[in-house]
């Protein structure tokens, strides 16, 4: 056997396949024949330990707690560019110039605005309608005004969609947020930038705009960016496997947001906000019988915040946010004592041999929520920051995905384990 092949030792007899090379990370043993050749499949829950593509997006070394994006470190574009800037780095594979930038921004700001018959869809909802159930539906609903985004087969139709989805989501997913506060829809101003232009449809008013805070803005554009791709998450899978069926982009990315709603996912930075606050409200609760109450196996309290699937390391973007949130707070000149009590969770966690040991360091949503908090949204919306976050990542993939040769309808195996075979009963015998 050459250096670039593997064999597995089966009853049947062993099972050589070929090694697939990654240009940095995991090499993949190609199981594709597996099934086929010698009637086993490979029992993999969750698919912690399969690749299903091969992607140039993104990379992720947990031990190093490193995170790329397309060759970039995460702290460096973080604070460096701009969310369009990212996004045009992950949809087309590197960074813009100038006159690609201007164009780029030019384009996304001249699609802005939602089709006037998209008010009815908005109010159809009721007021508690949960913002990312509207804007799940929404992102959907808004494809059936461009009928060429329900099959689109051409290049540019292809990046019209992905133009016309980064245009128009902050769009919907402030709309969604004024119909849950009972506040008239503000649209959108061109003259402002991506996240300026979000942040006045959010909190404007018809009677009034809102001041742009330049420290505001920043922040939003950081944490945007440090959501925009992980790889194969969930949601990201979720995308690959809906547009695998040749699903358009609009559909894929739906269903993408609702994996994302799930609180083990993308709700886990509410969750934290949740916790650090019921720790403040409870006179008997302390940073050490909370720590004590988390390495406790008999007790269902799981602290939220720490840990990662990936990472056995600290995450990047939790440091990046771990500095910044500090500096967010203090140029606003607020104070939080969420903030207090989550410093304190982290540095008895990491002087603790437990967490240590487990290799339990904060994650991206410890700080993040603490961050929207400040800004001023309110936790309905934190899940939906992420969505917007996220977008480019999940059109990405699927365009990967897309012109990938080696893409196929997601349709994984079982191992049966029910009954077999067994004689119908009739009714009047059982």
């Amino acid at each position: 056997m050459s250096e670039h092949t593997a064999r597995i030792g089966l009853e049947t007899g062993p099972y050589d396949t070929e090694v697939l090379q990654a240009s940095v990370g995991n090499q993949g043993i190609d199981v594709r024949k597996l099934r086929p050749q010698t009637g086993y499949v490979t029992f993999d829950p969750g698919f912690a330990n399969t690749a299903i593509a091969k992607s140039s997006i993104t990379y992720i070394d947990g031990a190093a707690g490193q995170l790329l994006h397309r060759g970039y470190g995460i702290e460096d574009i973080a604070m460096n560019v701009s969310f369009l800037e990212v996004s045009y780095l992950l949809l087309y594979g590197k960074l813009p110039n100038v006159a690609e930038l201007d164009a780029w921004n030019a384009d996304i700001s001249s699609h802005t605005m939602l089709n006037e018959e998209m008010r009815s869809f908005f109010d159809a909802f009721p007021r508690r309608a949960h913002p990312m159930a509207v804007l799940a539906s929404a992102t959907y609903a808004i494809s059936t005004f461009y009928d060429v985004y329900r099959r689109p087969t051409r290049k540019q139709e292809i990046d019209a969609g992905a133009r016309t989805l980064l245009a128009k989501m902050p769009t919907i997913a402030a709309w969604a947020y004024k119909k849950s506060i009972g506040e008239p829809y503000v649209y959108p101003n061109n003259d402002y930038s991506y996240v300026e232009n979000f942040l006045h449809m959010m909190f404007s008013r018809p009677t009034e705009d809102l001041p742009i805070d330049p420290v505001i803005v920043k922040a939003l554009n950081v944490l945007l960016i440090l959501h925009a791709d992980h790889e194969m998450n969930c949601s990201t899978a979720t995308v690959r496997s809906v547009g695998s069926s040749r699903a358009n982009m609009f559909a894929s990315v739906a269903a993408g947001m609702g994996a994302l709603w799930g609180p083990l996912h993308g709700g886990a930075n509410q969750a934290v906000i949740e916790q650090l606050q019921a720790i403040h409200d409870d006179p008997d609760a302390t940073i050490q019988s909370t720590i004590e109450r988390a390495k406790d196996k008999n007790d269902e309290f799981r602290l939220m915040g720490f840990g990662h699937r990936v990472y056995t390391n600290y995450d990047p973007r939790a440091k990046v946010l771990a500095a910044f949130a500090q500096d967010v707070l203090d140029r606003m000149a607020m104070s939080d004592p969420l903030l207090d009590i989550a410093r304190e969770l982290e540095a008895a966690a990491l002087a603790d041999d437990y967490f240590v040991e487990r290799k339990l360091f904060p994650n991206v949503d410890f700080y993040s929520g603490i961050i929207f908090r400040a800004l001023g949204f309110p936790q309905r919306m934190f899940t939906v920051l992420f969505a917007i976050g996220r977008l480019p990542g999940w059109i990405a993939h699927w365009m990967e995905m897309n012109n990938d040769p080696d893409t196929r309808i997601m349709r994984p195996r079982q191992l049966y384990v029910g009954e077999t075979a067994r004689d119908y009963v009739p009714l009047d015998q059982r």
